[in-house]
């Protein structure tokens, strides 16, 4: 089963030719793109004659190969001159994404005595008095580590630190573009478990909070697990609990447009790896009516032989009639279908047998695990992780205001009431009015979404609000009581991690 893959700005390029001067000219080129699959996104005369025009033809193509057919068709044309083909994407890497820049001037003498030496041995001799002066006084007030070991880079699989790198940049760019969280990557070179804990450990001083990325399932449980027990600062895995936030958001939504309650419906998730396990958690922790969960062997099921610890909760934990098909088998009629896992694994007749007014997230990136195409012709509502499509369910729109709200309030600790909070906050920026089919997700370049998660997170960890199951997120009220839930509730309210003690608002000080 495969299907062609859809234009991307990931794949842009802009081809600079020289043609011939005439009034189908500037016709001739775009036509040629948009016969090869491409989609022009800027066409610029860069210089003329009276025999020729130079234009920059700027275009999204589906990949490498993709980009080769494009100039190639531009090549065939007859009186056409490609000249030069750049790659943005690689443009717009060269160099890094990032980079330090002083807060202070250190104009004069006197200025520079108060940042470094003399002056500032007495904020050094402050902060060994008292430790806790260090999330006032440094950096660590509002900066993060964004740290991986390259294990699981995007959908790319194990490519090693340096090239994770890219990524880590990014994500470093947009804490600070969203919410004005300075953020470092921080690539580690090795892949045992006990060492890169022992790693973070020893530079958390520096930080107020740890961002895990990217690093492979279950081994990412493991270190996130130890780090919050040995850290005072929050640890938050993004490629868990940040999606885990924006899919529980995109589905209240989706829920309040076609009139379902969380409660009553079947869900499906594909992928049973970092994203999907924390999905599947917070589904539970929200009261979801039924769940099933698949991977590469089948739905999770009862009973199954040769599951790790991770697959084992969940079988032991979801699918209420122990269902034991494939995926195909376990959406037939199912409410919804939630994707993180690979392209192409469904088609749209698979989503026509779904339960009426079905809802789809495929997120699987850049090739969802179903065509949104095919899936409109039978579903309610269609989401995926592009940017290039209606409902993208982005990350962004979670973990910059998530840690803005936790370094505001100087929180110990990351929880499910945080989790939960967040999600009610995106939802709601949504407002009844504005949603629809189209959009159950606001846009991630919307200036409301990070404030208004930061103010929720904020006031969780303040103490200020306590966002319960299934409050304000579509639910009935409370966790079902029927026998496969019972043990799911339990176990998530038991490790359940209250926020300690806070330090004072240093407004306050």
């Amino acid at each position: 089963m495969t299907a062609r893959r859809l234009p991307s700005a990931g794949f842009s390029i802009t081809i600079r030719v020289a043609v011939t001067a005439d009034a189908s000219a500037i016709g001739r080129l775009t036509t040629a793109v948009g016969e090869a699959g491409a989609v022009v996104t800027a066409l610029d005369v860069v210089d003329s004659d009276q025999t020729a025009i130079i234009a920059d033809l700027t275009c999204d193509t589906a990949d490498a190969a993709h980009a080769d057919q494009v100039v190639g068709a531009l090549e065939a044309l007859d009186g056409v001159e490609v000249r030069k083909v750049s790659d943005r994407t690689f443009l717009l890497h060269l160099g890094g994404k990032i980079e330090v820049t002083p807060k202070v001037a250190l104009r004069t003498r006197d200025e520079l005595s108060r940042a470094y030496t003399p002056g500032v041995a007495r904020v050094c001799l402050a902060i060994a008095e008292n430790p806790d002066d260090a999330r006032r006084l440094t950096i660590k007030r509002n900066t993060v580590a964004v740290v991986t070991d390259g294990t699981a880079v995007l959908g790319l699989g194990n490519l090693g630190p340096a090239a994770a790198l890219p990524v880590m940049e990014g994500k470093a760019a947009l804490f600070k573009r969203f919410a004005g969280v300075d953020a470092w990557p921080v690539v580690l070179d090795t892949q045992d478990t006990d060492e890169i804990v022992n790693i973070v450990k020893a530079i958390a001083p520096a930080y107020g909070g740890i961002n895990l990325e990217d690093i492979a399932a279950p081994r990412c449980f493991e270190i996130e697990a130890r780090l919050r027990e040995m850290l005072d600062i929050p640890v938050f895995h993004d490629d868990q609990h940040g999606t885990a936030i924006c899919v529980l958001a995109a589905l209240t939504n989706a829920l309040r447009v076609v009139g379902k309650k969380l409660a009553d419906v079947r869900v499906v998730v594909s992928g049973a790896g970092a994203a999907g396990t924390a999905i599947m958690k917070l589904l539970l922790r929200q009261g979801v009516g039924d769940l099933i969960a698949t991977d590469r062997p089948g739905a999770l099921y009862r009973g199954m032989p040769g599951l790790n610890e991770s697959w084992q909760w969940l079988a032991d934990n979801t699918n209420r009639e122990n269902f034991s098909g494939d995926l195909r088998g376990a959406v037939r009629g199912a409410d919804v279908f939630i994707g993180v896992s690979a392209p192409n694994l469904l088609t749209g007749d698979d989503i026509a047998t779904m339960a009426p007014d079905s809802i789809v997230f495929a997120l699987a990136n850049p090739d969802p695990e179903v065509d949104p195409r095919a899936a409109r012709e039978h579903a309610a509502i269609v989401a995926t992780g592009r940017s290039d499509q209606p409902n993208q369910i982005n990350n962004v729109l979670a973990f910059p205001g998530v840690f803005r709200g936790m370094l505001d309030a100087q929180a110990r600790a990351f929880t499910d009431e945080m989790a939960l909070a967040a999600a009610r906050a995106i939802a709601d920026t949504v407002g009844a009015d504005k949603l629809n089919a189209s959009v159950i997700v606001p846009s991630v370049f919307d200036a409301r979404v990070a404030p208004a998660v930061a103010a929720a997170v904020r006031a969780v960890a303040k103490g200020e609000e306590t966002v319960r199951p299934g409050e304000g997120l579509g639910a009935e009220d409370g966790f079902p009581t029927d026998g496969y839930h019972a043990n799911a509730a339990a176990d998530i309210l038991r490790t359940t991690v209250d926020a300690p003690p806070l330090l004072p608002d240093p407004s306050a000080q």
